[in-house]
């Protein structure tokens, strides 16, 4: 009897031991699908492999090229139409190599040169996180570009210009924060695939990385992040710039367009340390590509443009902006001393005032003012004199533009 007993706790506590076990592993797989997702987010994974609307995850969003249209893959757990037969290595190596499982090369519209700098533990935990959220079975669609880009094998000779293979090393000459930020930025964040100019061949220079590029066939401008002339984040304080990432307005600007819906899917959600760690290395970028003075033709549409702007202005545009382009907080920015309106590139205050918008609704900024629309109110030749007005006026150092400029940018008519 004794001997049954004694072997009856024993079993007991064994069982026990088994039970914690297993609730210790279910709260680490937990704490990796967690950990997962924040990357994911930072990443903006959800962005390109989901149609607005559309289960998470599925592809199929189709992105216009200058060599025709790409169409984003499954990435759902379904074992037949997404990863669901993947392994964790075969994610890591995609991520790292830019190749699928089979070997076949990636059109590098999907941003491993910047992913391949991700940490393995780091992959892993976006991987589980992926491999969590519900499966949905929709086939991937063939990609549509012309000859020869639909070529895979031209691929090999891109990657030999311009993919270099290979995690993130910290630089030990930098503090932690900035290279916890270097590694956002560079690599999850993928910052410069925007805001590095892209040439013929869909690849782009080191040697001009942040220099600002205008975004192929979306006519946005991703402005430099070096050029205190653009959006060279030297002047700017740290406050200032955590805010523009992660609330999508601040005291000096707010977010439109591309980098609304970046605010809006990523990086909102990053932490405020993450953030900062962002704030700090994108603060430290070194000063490049001043804007040259205006020409003499640019000189004479100012003179020209001025006062036709300024009326416009005043009776538009002050009672939101501020008489002197002074602002009212986070709800109307600036115009004065605003870098996104004195920009070499006019392109995106004239798609503002042409098409109106609103900063990207955010945790920080839940319901955002927006900008009105006034392609039909005014005309080509009176946005272009309201927008020399707001990039010559109050000590600002932008261009005149002309007619032309604002033509090329008018949406089409409806029918």
């Amino acid at each position: 009897m004794g001997r049954r007993t004694g072997t009856s706790w024993w079993m007991l506590c064994i069982a026990f031991g088994l039970l914690a076990l297993a609730q210790v592993g279910r709260s680490q797989d937990a704490s990796v699908i967690a950990q997962g997702q924040y990357l994911a987010r930072a990443g903006d994974c959800i962005a390109c492999h989901s149609n607005p609307g559309d289960k998470p995850f599925a592809g199929g969003r189709a992105m216009i090229t200058p060599f025709g249209t790409l169409y984003s893959p499954n990435i759902s757990p379904d074992p037949v139409t997404g990863i669901g037969t993947w392994t964790s290595d075969q994610f890591y190596n995609m991520m790292r190599t830019g190749r699928s499982p089979s070997g076949q090369l990636i059109y590098p519209a999907m941003p491993f040169a910047a992913y391949t700098k991700v940490t393995r533990a780091d992959d892993d935990a976006i991987f589980a996180y992926l491999k969590s959220v519900p499966p949905v079975h929709q086939q991937n669609q063939d990609q549509d570009l012309r000859f020869p880009y639909n070529n895979r094998n031209l691929l090999m000779g891109w990657r030999t210009l311009y993919f270099k293979e290979g995690e993130y090393k910290p630089d030990p000459s930098k503090s932690s924060e900035w290279n916890r930020g270097a590694y956002l930025v560079e690599g999850l964040g993928h910052c410069s695939m925007c805001h590095t100019a892209i040439n013929a061949l869909g690849g782009s220079s080191a040697s001009s990385a942040y220099q600002g590029g205008l975004i192929p066939m979306q006519e946005w401008y991703a402005p430099s992040l070096t050029s205190n002339r653009e959006a060279g984040l030297g002047e700017w304080s740290i406050e200032d710039i955590s805010d523009l990432l992660q609330a999508g307005v601040s005291k000096r600007g707010a977010v439109y367009g591309p980098m609304a819906e970046v605010v809006y899917n990523s990086l909102q959600y990053l932490s405020d340390a993450d953030i900062h760690a962002m704030a700090i290395y994108l603060k430290a970028l070194p000063s490049t590509g001043e804007t040259a003075a205006p020409t003499e033709t640019e000189t004479q549409d100012k003179l020209r443009l001025f006062p036709l702007g300024k009326k416009i202005y005043e009776a538009q545009c002050a009672m939101c902006h501020g008489l002197n382009g002074e602002g009212r907080g986070w709800d109307f920015p600036p115009l004065a001393g605003n870098q996104s309106i004195q920009m070499t590139s006019s392109v995106n205050p004239i798609r503002m005032v042409l098409n109106g918008g609103y900063p990207p609704g955010t945790i920080r900024n839940p319901r955002p003012y927006g900008m009105p629309p006034f392609a039909q109110q005014l005309s080509d030749e009176e946005v272009a004199a309201v927008v020399t007005y707001i990039r010559t006026a109050w000590h600002n150092h932008g261009a005149a533009i002309q007619a032309h400029d604002v033509n090329v940018l008018r949406p089409a008519p409806l029918n």
